[in-house]
């Protein structure tokens, strides 16, 4: 908006100091100090006090100059409205016509002989064409004039006056005579001459002693330094970006000292940021830093800022891959077993583990492996969370690009989305890979098939649903609208949302269910041009998905799987409460600054909200994608863990309302938006402070916000690492095991509580899944009581191992209250007991077995995982009949739709007939198949 208040008062100016001229003939006037219009237009652009200096090289005075009155205007002398600067324009002289002041040449020696000293030349203003303005006489040269000296006594200038100045008043302001009266020749005049004016008399320039400027200076060419200063808003942010991630990777790889290195020996109960130095700290300050210096610039520099935005990642995602040696994480380990089996044997093993009847993430990492020859999985495992974290940003910027938002606000929610991206579950795992197949749906909804057309709010209505919906139709949508796509390209991506929704089905369990709320939300909020009809067919696929190849998984354990169905209460105790139960101290202030997240960005996204309802802006995709998520508490704990999945989902929606908490406004140049602090409809609120003030208190206070989330992101993320992280030992350990598993192998890991169903917190299933068999045993709080193992051990047989690692230890006193020493004093009486024979031992970890087994006694046979033929129903053939005719005909209904036809044609209506009738047909086999087999124990 200032730049174009600017430009209007320039060309205002413009226009008003042409004079005819044929009723003045001015004088040729040249200045020392001068402006060109592009050169105005720049200063204009940049916010007020952000350049020391201008790019002319001007004296520029900061502050809010007035408004240029009348006389200013018709003179041709043009006030920049940011820096006290008058343009002058410059005329060249022609034949003379008429008396005019006379006076020295502006460009001749000035009085006392020091020659002139300004540091740029005067621009030429835009518009003139300096040929028609060359003499047309060449011995007629007009005389020299002062600069202060334009209207000598008695002349008076050509033009209006000021108002409120009487005739003697004005001969003197015109004066301010230095120089003897002169009579130049006679002048010819363009008609396109301007008429310089100025509010106040010039004086001349006193004589210096000082040398003269370089010939550089003199010649327009400003110095190397003042170059750099004045670019240095372009350069400082790229350059402390770097300079940051070289002093992060230096203070995490170098060797461990007071100010450089992690020594693993360090971290306790708070986890990694226990160990790291005080130099990394500050290189996520300094990379944090560059970041807001760019958004301040309110310049929306793309490439800049996603690669800042990377920085970011990777110095919070990428910790764990520079400090240690081996993937974390104990659940990546048999994500990669599980690849490696699929590769080796072209198969899965849905009896072996539930995940295996999601096979499609397995299956698409086995076929690369394999075609690629990679057979080490770690590299990839190691640098998978960092990689699966720059992935997230891709749909997600895009998201951002769709919403009505100014700059600030898009930046600061995807920074805002780095730094409460804490959970974890960005491993190499099925969940991690479809939460980016998650973003890209929502993207490309919102994207080709987003409406965010106004709607006419029509009369209220009786009741109060009805009036709080005709309210919120009133309000202006927070989505972009989107130019219509050709029908090529929408049934394009159309196929993109089905291949999508089918990829994401044979991967996880959770996120198909995510990716059709989010698509129901949107159609009820009016969100997308899309039909009832797409959400059908996407809920027959994945209940298809669930009952034919799925089947191993329920058949027998409906009861175990809808359990939790409706306890929300008890599934919220499950994530939340019973998590902060018996822990050590600092491992429940872990717990307790990742539940203060939670609340700090919930709050934010609710001040976020209420602000921009107050600016008359309702923002329904956020909502949609932040409530959706929340509806899955209702259906069951998964295993304790359905807080972090609805935590994960709903976070796209949490950052991008918590950013309008601190931007909420509209950017510049909408319709009745104003500037950017202030509101979109007045009436809704009325600015306390000024708006000027409010945008830089609302910068610093992001600033200070992502600082202190980037600290509490070190606390929440890694502040497991004691047990989370895997060491070399570790693995050797592990594969001893593996190495000695013919014709199959049993190994005990410790457990506080047997049944309970903890995750190993050992890199367990890594290889040879299928002849090695995992069994819990339980480990006393009394660290001399190994009487379970002994018992365990001689209950399975040879080959049966018992693995002890400092993780496992670590876990029990972190999270069950075993004594601090417990780990060591165990490993002592394992290593005591002449029972147990040490097979293989290193500093982490050690293998131990009986010392004798039965003469006679032999290894068991590896499991045998083999169902047969899955079970069928008799109405199973005419289920899948149905299921296909479904898809065909609501896709078709869906591709008829596009065509934008007012009135649906014959084609359309049969489509939809069809595919109901199917759906129906397909859903009464899926239930009698239910029925039939999920409760009969097959």
């Amino acid at each position: 908006m200032r730049q174009r208040e600017d430009d209007e008062t320039a060309m205002e100016a413009s226009e008003s100091s042409q004079v005819d001229p044929k009723t003045t003939q001015p004088p040729e006037v040249d200045e020392t100090k001068m402006t060109s219009p592009a050169q105005a237009e720049d200063t204009a652009e940049s916010p007020k006090g952000d350049r020391p200096q201008d790019t002319g090289g001007r004296a520029v005075r900061h502050g809010t100059a007035p408004a240029p009155s009348a006389s200013s205007r018709s003179g041709g002398a043009v006030a920049d409205s940011a820096k006290d600067t008058v343009v002058f324009p410059k005329i060249s002289p022609g034949p003379a016509t008429g008396p005019h002041p006379a006076g020295p040449h502006p460009t001749g020696p000035k009085p006392g002989g020091a020659e002139p000293t300004t540091s740029a030349e005067p621009a030429e203003p835009a518009g003139l064409d300096p040929a028609a303005f060359e003499p047309t006489a060449p011995d007629l040269q007009p005389p020299d004039l002062h600069p202060p000296d334009l209207h000598p006594p008695g002349l008076q200038p050509p033009g209006p006056h000021p108002p409120g100045l009487d005739r003697a008043e004005r001969g003197s302001a015109a004066s301010g005579a230095t120089a003897p009266e002169t009579t130049a020749p006679d002048l010819e005049v363009p008609s396109e001459t301007f008429t310089p004016v100025t509010d106040t008399p010039q004086r001349a320039p006193e004589p210096s002693s000082r040398p003269a400027q370089s010939a550089k200076t003199q010649a327009g060419r400003p110095r190397l330094v003042d170059r750099l200063l004045r670019s240095a808003p372009r350069w400082v942010p790229p350059v402390l970006t770097v300079e940051g991630l070289v002093m992060y990777i230096l203070a995490l790889r170098a060797s461990p000292g007071p100010l450089a290195g992690v020594s693993q020996s360090d971290i306790d109960g708070l986890g990694l940021i226990s160990a790291l130095p005080v130099t990394a700290f500050a290189a996520v300050i300094v990379l944090i830093a560059a970041f807001f210096v760019t958004l301040a610039a309110n310049i929306d520099r793309k490439g800049l800022l996603l690669f800042q935005l990377a920085s970011v990642v990777f110095a919070l995602h990428g910790a764990s891959a520079l400090v240690h040696d081996e993937p974390r994480f104990h659940t990546a380990w048999t994500h990669a077993g599980f690849v490696e089996y699929i590769a080796r044997t072209g198969d899965a093993l849905p009896g072996l583990d539930a995940r295996f009847a999601w096979p499609g993430f397995f299956a698409l990492f086995a076929f690369i492996t394999r075609a690629a020859g990679v057979t080490d999985l770690a590299p990839i495992l190691q640098w998978t969370p960092l990689l699966s974290n720059l992935l997230y940003l891709l749909p997600f910027v895009m998201i951002l690009r769709l919403l009505v938002a100014t700059t600030r606000a898009r930046w600061f929610a995807a920074m805002l989305f780095v730094l409460t991206q804490w959970i974890g579950q960005d491993y190499f795992s099925p969940q991690g890979f479809t939460f980016f197949l998650y973003l890209a749906f929502v993207a490309v909804l919102l994207r080709w098939f987003g409406r965010a057309s106004d709607e006419s709010a029509g009369p209220p209505g009786k009741g109060r649903v009805r009036a709080a919906l005709a309210w919120l139709n009133r309000l202006t949508p927070g989505e972009i609208p989107q130019s219509s796509p050709s029908l090529g390209d929408k049934v394009i991506m159309l196929s993109v949302l089905v291949g999508l929704f089918a990829a994401t089905t044979a991967s996880h369990q959770i996120t198909p269910f995510m990716m059709l709320g989010a698509l129901v939300g949107l159609l009820v909020v009016r969100r997308t041009t899309l039909s009832y009809a797409l959400p059908l067919l996407l809920g027959l696929i994945v209940l298809a998905w669930i009952s034919y190849q799925a089947m191993p998984f329920w058949a027998g354990n409906l009861d175990r799987i809808f359990g939790g169905l409706g306890r929300i209460f008890e599934n919220l105790q499950d994530n939340t409460g019973d998590r902060l139960v018996g822990r050590d101290a600092r491992n429940t202030l872990v717990l307790q600054v990742r539940l203060g997240i939670l609340g700090v960005i919930l709050m934010l996204a609710a001040a976020g909200l209420l602000r921009r309802i107050r600016r008359g802006v309702t923002d329904r995709a956020a909502v949609v994608m932040l409530c959706i998520p929340v509806l899955a508490l209702a259906l069951q704990s998964y295993g304790g863990e359905i807080g972090l999945r609805i935590y994960l989902f709903a976070l796209p929606g949490v950052c991008i309302l918590a950013a309008y908490a601190f931007f909420p406004n509209l950017p510049a140049g909408t319709p009745d938006s104003g500037g950017e602090t202030v509101p979109l409809r007045k009436r809704y609120t009325r600015p306390l402070l000024n708006p000027e003030l409010t945008r830089r208190l609302s910068l610093v206070l992001a600033v200070c916000t992502a600082l202190v989330l980037s600290m509490a992101f070190l606390v929440a993320r890694y502040g497991n690492e004691k047990f989370e992280r895997v060491t070399t030992d570790e693995v050797a350990a592990m594969r001893y095991v593996y190495a000695h598993n013919t014709p199959s192998a049993r190994l005990l890991y410790l457990v506080p509580e047997v049944g309970r169903e903890v995750t190993p917190t050992i890199p367990w299933r890594e290889r040879d899944i299928e002849t090695v068999e995992y069994l819990e045993v339980l480990a006393t709080s009394d660290p001399n009581n190994i009487e379970p193992v002994i018992t365990r051990l001689r209950q399975e047989g040879p080959q049966t191992y018992l693995v002890f690692t400092n993780g496992q230890a670590a876990f029990l006193e972190l999270s069950h209250g075993y004594a601090p020493d417990w780990g060591k004093r165990y490993r002592a009486a394992l290593d005591k007991s002449r029972q147990l024979k040490r097979v293989f031992a290193n500093g982490d970890a050690a293998v131990y077995t009986l010392s004798s087994y039965p003469r006679g006694a032999q290894p068991e046979p590896p499991a045998v995982f083999d169902f047969g033929d899955s079970p069928s129903t008799p109405w199973t053939p005419l289920g899948l009949l149905a299921l296909g005719t479904t898809a065909a005909s609501l896709f078709l209904h869906e591709v008829l739709r596009m065509r934008a036809r007012k009135r649906p044609g014959k084609g359309r209506a049969w489509a939809l007939r069809v595919g109901l009738v199917s759906f129906a047909i397909a859903v009464a086999v899926i239930l009698e198949r239910f029925i039939s087999l999920g409760f009969d124990g097959h």
